[in-house]
């Protein structure tokens, strides 16, 4: 009992001390041709990573994400707004960064950047966001020309 505990926490200190990254996979279709997209997310603090994304065309885009949370800086959603109007005016409502966190708290937004230097938008309703993208979610991506990707996280 005593070394599985010792076991226990050697592994719990080291992941600490190593950073340990989480990853995790999910599934999409682009809104207008039913095809499927693939996302791969890797984090080290479980609230920020970088998202790839690869359509059907083989094309890839790739960024930041975050977890909006309390804690969360509006000079942390800088990378946001690449390619973008600041606050995602034409998406769903317009919001200066602390109006964005407060109505984005609790899930996952990114910005990732594709060929020709296009952009893909991202925000996603997480299920256990105690858990981060590790606790599974779902939402949809816009790329620049207005298509749509609903796309599913599972929880690890």
């Amino acid at each position: 009992m005593i070394h599985q505990l010792r076991s226990g926490l050697l592994g719990v200190s080291l992941c600490a001390f190593a950073a340990c990254t989480t990853m995790g996979t999910g599934t999409g279709r682009e809104e207008a041709s039913d095809h499927p997209v693939t996302f791969n997310w890797a984090s080290k603090d479980a609230v920020s990573g970088t998202m790839t994304a690869t359509l059907p065309n083989h094309e890839t885009y790739t960024g930041p994400f975050f977890q909006i949370t309390s804690e969360t800086r509006g000079e942390t959603l800088t990378p946001l707004w690449l390619g973008w109007r600041r606050g995602w005016y034409d998406w769903g409502g317009a919001f200066e960064a602390p109006e964005f966190a407060v109505r984005y708290s609790g899930r996952v937004v990114a910005n990732l950047n594709g060929p020709d230097g296009d952009h893909m938008r991202c925000r996603f309703h997480l299920i256990r966001p105690a858990s981060g993208m590790s606790g599974g979610g779902s939402g949809e991506c816009q790329e620049a020309g207005g298509e749509t990707i609903e796309a599913t996280f599972p929880a690890a």
